[in-house]
């Protein structure tokens, strides 16, 4: 069965959105994994299943003849500074298809080589960043979180040069699309008006056509990713993930997780966690997140503003009072996720206190995060009693308890309910570093091919998993994320 055609839907937009370019070829490709069942859900023909034809698309050696190569531009604030033209310095989206739901799709090679866009960078990506993208966000997928998602990774067989010479690779990326704030602030400083209104109208049709009725379309699209976004981050701090790099080029307008270079997983729960190396100021620490995410999103109200309304200072009233409305929607979200990670199903503003009290407990006794929401729906609370000190666990045991009694007088089941929202697997650091270590050093995929099967069904506690489900020993722990680049 071929694909549908490339749509090329990007190339309706105006030329200075993005620059043509091929992939530069790699020595000798292999592969490190394949996607199957991503690749049947796009309808990629069986003849790129593993095959020689599929090392020659997902390594950017040989493209099928549907495949229409190009580097997207955009813009961003990285660390709260601005960059004008930043660009996909080390991707190449190859084509647009459309899944079997009819979703459009984009499908994007990341570290293919040089294009317009790279600023003096090779375009490469070493093995590692890689492996960590493919299996966490495939892992988060699994855990239900709008997500990228890996389609291939291969070896290049040549080297890329850092701080020290490491092995090359090539990963697949699926998207609903690529588009991100920084696109859209990209779009806003063109010398011609007419390209953001281009773009937004293309971000409307793709993503939100039910803006196009609105009677303030733009202003309704801001409010769409709004919305998107304050449930995207509520969800990433339900289960202890921190992104590690959110600037204005990393949020993209579909409410999508993107980029998972210094990304990771809390063990113990610290809301100051930061892991990303380059962020020494801990803007993008855990509990930053949402506040980090609601100044993105007035970025992107900014490059917005001259489609909200012809008057400015009209344009930025509506703005901001839709801005306004990002921690009470956000709240919202927080407030269901963590509620339903206590058995609690309709969460009341009450709930939050009780939320909030067994945060604490978990902060002041270095409770791991993920153990201790799942050890709530075990018989005993084995791992929380030994955490917390005795009155204290007690005490709040007994409101948690009360509470679960008026969720069982109505009906509801708090045991099923925490066992779907608190998963038994999450992606540790130490673990995804040892399969960096095994990969790069002997090519090891064991333990990638493993825990990549065991991340697929986190909420299945089995006598497999088990031993991938503690927190590091201090001598495994992993402090410290990089960047790919």
């Amino acid at each position: 069965m071929q694909p549908l055609i490339n749509e090329q839907s990007y190339r309706q937009l105006p030329s200075d959105c993005y620059a043509d370019c091929q992939p530069t070829p790699v020595k000798t490709p292999q592969y490190l994994a394949f996607n199957q069942t991503l690749a049947a859900e796009l309808g990629l023909p069986e003849t790129f299943w593993g095959t020689e034809a599929g090392l020659g698309l997902f390594s950017g050696n040989q493209l099928p003849d549907w495949a229409s190569p190009l580097a997207q531009a955009y813009a961003g604030h990285q660390f709260a500074n601005y960059v004008p033209r930043l660009g996909d310095g080390r991707a190449i989206l190859l084509a647009e298809l459309r899944n079997q739901a009819g979703q459009l799709q984009d499908v994007q090679l990341k570290g293919a080589g040089r294009t317009p866009f790279s600023r003096g960078g090779d375009g490469r990506s070493p093995i590692g960043p890689v492996i960590r993208e493919y299996l966490v966000s495939e892992a988060m997928h699994a855990l239900g979180v709008p997500t990228t998602r890996a389609l291939a990774a291969v070896s290049s067989g040549e080297w890329v040069h850092r701080d020290e010479a490491l092995p090359g690779a090539i990963l697949t990326r699926v998207a609903s699309s690529h588009l991100r704030i920084g696109t859209m602030q990209y779009a806003a400083n063109r010398q011609d008006p007419s390209v953001i209104k281009t773009l937004a109208d293309y971000v409307i049709s793709r993503h939100y056509p039910s803006c196009h009725t609105a009677e303030n379309p733009y202003l309704a699209l801001l409010q769409k990713v709004i919305d998107r976004q304050a449930a995207l981050v509520a969800q990433w701090m339900s289960l202890g993930f921190i992104h590690g790099v959110m600037n204005t080029d990393n949020m993209t307008l579909s409410g999508e997780t993107i980029d998972y270079g210094p990304c990771a997983f809390m063990e113990s729960y610290n809301p100051t966690q930061v892991f990303s190396y380059i962020d020494q100021q801990g803007r993008y620490a855990y509990k930053n997140q949402p506040a980090v995410a609601q100044w993105n999103l007035a970025r992107l109200a900014e490059a917005l503003l001259t489609l909200i309304n012809t008057s400015q200072e009209q344009a930025i009233a509506l703005a901001v009072d839709s801005l306004n409305r990002f921690p009470e929607i956000y709240q919202h979200y927080w407030l269901t996720h963590f509620a339903a990670k206590l058995g609690i199903s309709a969460a009341e503003s009450t709930d939050k206190l009780l939320i909030d009290d067994f945060l604490t407990l978990l902060a002041e006794s270095d409770s791991d995060f993920t153990l201790s929401f799942r050890d709530l729906s075990s018989p005993q609370q084995g791992y929380l009693s030994q955490q917390v000190a005795p009155e204290r666990w007690q005490a709040w045991q007994s409101r948690w308890q009360d509470r679960l009694k008026a969720e069982e007088r109505l009906g509801q089941d708090p045991l099923a309910l925490m066992n779907k929202t608190n998963p038994v697997l999450i992606p540790r650091n130490h673990l995804i570093q040892r399969v960096i270590d095994n990969v790069t050093t002997t090519g090891d995929l064991t333990l990638f091919n493993q825990l990549h099967r065991l991340w697929q069904t986190p909420y299945s506690a089995t006598t497999e998993n088990a031993p991938f489900q503690q927190p590091a020993v201090p001598q495994e722990r992993v402090c410290q994320t990089f960047c790919g680049t």
